[in-house]
């Protein structure tokens, strides 16, 4: 029996062709589209949008249920891998204790586990108060990472350094694209040209889920599976927080965003503060260096690529090239498209379009260990815990020739 997900697929690849089919026949015939054609194509197109966006949906959610942790074991390195796995699933029990029913009631392994995993939280910089906080398992916070991917979509995309520490991070720059070699002519020196460095730094900002408050009995519960729900609902918060800077971030007391700085790379014509055109992508799409062009991709908005499904070609074809296979994007001229809410949607002097080699072009860099903190005296008169999660994280942009963006005129 097909699955949601090869249903839908199945449907949006018919529907697509119902609209080739439609536009084919007026080719043929050397006439325009009749008001039966065109208001069978506008219905089509919304069955279309409607099985994308199921496609869309299932596929993130069989990213966020199933989170691939295979291990390649060499051999000679089997017990010592054993040792890890049985440490962490030692760790992940006993975190699961600690979330249900508090560090009072575990046993002394438990205990000792959790104390060996626990991370201090100053209350402030000259205060002595001090909290604990204890690191999410590295299983449970790949969940919660994929929720944060599923709600940034450049998230995905960036070039993403992990770290043990929050520590500044520095690292050397060198544009030399300018940079050419030269002819020799015989018996001449060779003409000296040295190479410029620059250096970037990045730091840590700490970002909170806020605070999650769960019922005593919802936790007492056993068939709750509190120890995936929580790390996946905490990831989604901090996720759409994440992904906001991550596009238009100021870069003073959080992230700088990707498009906040970025260069233009086609600028609208007047007049174009809620469109954009055919040649505007082409221009768009050369604006890039053909070096990075081979693994460049669109990034935008809803409402952008809303807007951009709507273009035709010469011939009256979408430019959107709707998939129909699992795992395969959708491509705008034959160009993966990645969809971020974060990006800006069309509007007078909005950058609502990307298009680059984002990996090169921006860095993401978070410190390993989400951290998660259980109250249980705060609510205890409504027979409530509370929970909250950290997680400390910083972007910047890179390599500025790998990403240029489209910005719509002022008016």
């Amino acid at each position: 029996m097909p699955t949601l997900l090869e249903r839908a697929l199945d449907t949006r690849a018919r529907t697509w062709s119902q609209m080739q089919e439609i536009t084919e026949r007026a080719e043929r015939d050397g006439r325009d589209l009749s008001a039966e054609e065109r208001a069978a194509w506008d219905a089509a197109e919304a069955e279309l949008t409607a099985a994308s966006e199921d496609v869309e949906r299932l596929e993130r959610m069989a990213r966020l249920a199933a989170v691939d942790r295979t291990e390649i074991v060499v051999t000679g390195e089997q017990d010592e891998r054993a040792d890890e796995q049985a440490q962490a699933a030692a760790y992940r029990g006993a975190f699961k204790a600690w979330a249900r029913r508090g560090m009072s009631a575990l046993s002394d392994e438990h205990r000792s586990l959790m104390m060996a995993n626990e991370e201090e939280i100053r209350a402030g910089a000259t205060s002595p108060n001090t909290a604990g906080g204890f690191l999410i398992p590295t299983e449970l916070l790949a969940t919660m990472t994929e929720a944060m991917k599923a709600y940034g979509g450049l998230l995905g995309l960036a070039n993403v350094i992990t770290t043990a520490s929050g520590n500044p991070l520095n690292w050397p720059t060198s544009d030399e694209t300018a940079s050419v070699g030269a002819i020799l002519a015989e018996n001449q020196p060779i003409t000296e040209q040295d190479v410029a460095f620059g250096q970037k730094s990045i730091g840590a900002y700490m970002y909170t889920s806020k605070l999650v408050r769960l019922s005593l009995q919802l936790l007492q519960d056993s068939a709750f599976d509190l120890e995936t729900w929580l790390p996946k609902k905490l990831g989604e918060r901090i996720g759409r927080a994440v992904a906001a800077h991550l596009t238009t971030g100021t870069g003073t007391g959080q992230p700088e965003g990707l498009f906040t700085n970025a260069v233009v790379g086609k600028a609208g014509a007047a007049g174009q503060v809620n469109s954009i055109t055919y040649d505007d992508l082409i221009d768009l799409i050369h604006s890039v260096d053909p070096a990075y062009r081979d693994i460049s991709r669109f990034v935008m908005g809803d409402q952008a690529l809303k807007m951009i499904r709507k273009l035709k070609d010469a011939q009256g074809r979408p430019l959107w090239e709707p998939s129909v296979q699992s795992g395969v994007p959708s491509t705008l001229l034959g160009y993966a498209v990645t969809v971020d809410n974060g990006i800006p949607a069309p509007a007078a002097s909005a950058k609502s379009v990307g298009f680059g080699d984002v990996n090169a072009a921006y860095v993401v860099r978070q410190v390993a260990g989400g951290q998660m903190l259980r109250l249980a005296e705060r609510y205890a008169e409504m027979l409530q815990v509370g929970f909250f999660g950290f997680l400390r994280l910083d972007a910047k942009p890179d390599d500025a020739a790998a990403f240029r963006v489209y910005a719509h005129p002022a008016s």
